[in-house]
């Protein structure tokens, strides 16, 4: 079931990354989700350079014990180096992931730090 689980989620990416593709003006914030854990970062895909990343493993966002709060945190924290690096807008990639839970979490987080997508 799992490699099945994979392939799905896989197959579903490789249509995202087909349209959403990031630049040094609007870079890609990408979005990784494991059973504990996750993780963004803002990739410019022309140079094919990450320019910022956080995850919930940041010693600020690791004392927290609910998943979505640890998302929340990671979103506002991800918002809070791209503003200090310049870029306010960026692309969103899920990454294969609905579009819910912890992912939609990241994301409010991030919109609530400033980052418009």
């Amino acid at each position: 079931m799992s490699s099945n689980k994979t392939q799905r989620r896989q197959k579903i990416r490789r249509k995202i990354r087909k349209k959403v593709i990031g630049s040094l003006v609007r870079p890609r914030l990408s979005v990784y989700r494991s059973n504990k854990e996750i993780y963004a970062q803002l990739i410019d895909d022309e140079m094919g350079h990450t320019l910022a990343s956080a995850s919930s493993r940041d010693a600020e966002i690791a004392g927290s014990n609910a998943k979505i709060d640890k998302a929340k945190s990671v979103g506002q924290q991800i918002a809070n180096r791209a503003l200090a690096k310049g870029f306010d807008k960026v692309v969103f990639d899920r990454g294969g992931y609905l579009y819910h839970g912890r992912v939609k979490a990241l994301a409010e987080g991030a919109r609530e730090g400033g980052l418009i997508f």
